[in-house]
This record gives structure tokens, sequence and C-alpha cells, in this order.
């Protein structure tokens, strides 16, 4: 079996905390260097259901998405939620390894596991990566799809091949409109709307998209616009985190057990509406 230290090693080859932002929290939260490493359980954020799962499993690692302290804290007392989670963990012996903004521009990153859930062909990235000769890293990613559809056709696919949950799928523009060229980006992604119109692209699938900044770029050029829920665009990326790492582990002989948590960990828990279009 191999030691933590050594997965975390090769889980920082493949995500380099160094290419985090400088605001972000990645790199290991809890756990003993020296212990041996059999279960690993991918998630995306560090929740106590995802902790309690990992106990249930009896997974030695969690490996998330999302950090559990992106601000910093002063306390991990057990009276706070994300106190519970670190106490829960440490007694159970369970490390929390966190690949955030080091993972959304990797090659291949999160934005490339949102092209695969929704099988369409990544071209480039959507803001490559200055430091990356071969112009493979990035943030989002520009894909084309096999043969032109509608927006809403492509809404549709979005729908049926991305996890479900309450939001669904929301789409701004002419449902009408022909898409042969998409942008992707894993989570919130309104803050690329430059880069989108920079590429061409015909549509942009993205999360977390707010009133105002979709109200300006549907003004701004017949961009079609589609927001889903911003856990279900990152989680395929554990799906891929998963074989990525069982591969290092069949490569290595270390024979761990790769686990992907289908909890849906999304904030919001219904939806209801009063007759407005689906």
């Amino acid at each position: 079996m191999p030691r933590l230290s050594e997965v975390i090693a090769a889980l920082d080859a493949l995500w380099p905390p160094e290419r985090a932002e400088g605001w972000d929290a990645v790199g290991t939260v809890c756990g003993e260097p020296d212990a041996e490493v059999r279960r690993v359980l991918f998630a995306v954020d560090p929740v106590q259901e995802i902790a309690d799962e990992a106990v249930k499993l009896g997974a030695d690692l969690i490996v998330t998405h999302h950090p559990l302290y992106l601000r910093g804290t002063t306390t991990v007392a057990a009276d706070h939620f994300k106190g519970r989670v670190v106490h829960t963990l440490i007694k159970h012996d369970i490390a929390l390894h966190v690949a955030h903004t080091n993972a959304d521009t990797a090659d291949p990153g999160v934005s490339d596991a949102l092209a695969g859930a929704l099988d369409i062909r990544v071209v480039r990235p959507l803001v490559p990566d200055a430091t990356d000769p071969s112009g493979r890293r990035g943030l989002g990613r520009i894909c084309e799809l096999d043969h032109p559809m509608t927006l809403g056709e492509f809404a549709a696919r979005a729908a049926a091949r991305l996890p479900a949950t309450a939001q669904g799928i929301r789409v701004a523009g002419d449902t009408g409109a022909l898409v042969k060229t998409v942008a992707v980006s894993g989570g919130s992604g309104d803050g690329l709307f430059d880069a989108v119109r920079a590429s061409g692209a015909d549509a942009f699938l993205t999360a977390d998209l707010r009133h105002h900044p979709v109200s300006e770029a549907t003004q701004h050029a017949p961009l079609g616009l589609i927001d889903a829920a911003h856990w279900a665009t990152e989680w395929p990326w554990c799906e891929q985190a998963a074989a990525q790492l069982d591969e290092i582990s069949d490569r290595h002989g270390w024979d761990l057990r790769v686990h992907v948590s289908k909890t849906v960990t999304d904030p919001w828990s219904s939806h209801h509406s009063s007759g407005a279009p689906n």
C-alpha cells in the first residue's frame, strides 16, 4: 500500500499547487504523511455528507475540488460545521486533499471533463495559460460539435448528460439558433464573456450566471448562453480525476480502490415555476 505522501506527490504532479490562483487554498488539509492509503473518494465539496460517506466507505483519503477553508480560519472547533468535518476526518484517520484552480487549468482539467460529459471535441483553451508552450493548459475550453444543432437541442443534451440538480438548465438567447462551436467553463464563468466573444463561439455553457452580465452579454452579441448548476459542471472532473489516479495506481502496483461520490452536494434543493418556459 502506498503512503499518503506518495499519493499526494502523484496528485501534485497532476495538478501542481503552484499553478493555483494566489487567492486559492489548495493542497492537503489534514492527514498523516506516513499513513497507508487503500481507498480514495473523489467529490466536489468537502461537506459533512461527504465526510460521512468516506467513513462508511472506509476511505483513507478524500480528494475534493472545492477547498474547505478558502478564506482561512482561526479555529477548527467542532461547534462549527467546517470544524465538524475536520474532527470527523481526523477521528477516522481520513486525509483531505484539495485541487481547485490548479485542476481548472490543467491538461486535462475540469473543463475537459465537462466537454467529455457533453460529448463535444475540445479544440483549445478558452483562456490559454501563457506559461504552457504546448498551448493546452488554461481556463475553459473551446469545443466543436460533430454536427450543428440548435441552441435548444444543445441545452437538452446538457440536461440529459450532466448530473440532475434542482436548478436544471437555463438558456438565454434564440433557442432555434444553430450552434457549432461551444465555449465551456466548469464552475462560475460570467467573468469570461470577453474571451468567449473573442473566440467566436456560438454558445457558452458554464454556471452561476448573474442577471446583469447575462443581460449585457445578450445585448452585446447573439451569443447563446447555457447556465447549469455549479456542482453539475464540476462533478465530471471527479470521474476524470479518479481515472487518472487509477492509472497511476496500476502503473505503480498500488492496488488502490478509487471511488467517485454520487452524493448531490449542490446547495439548491428544489425548483418552482409559475409557468415560465422550460
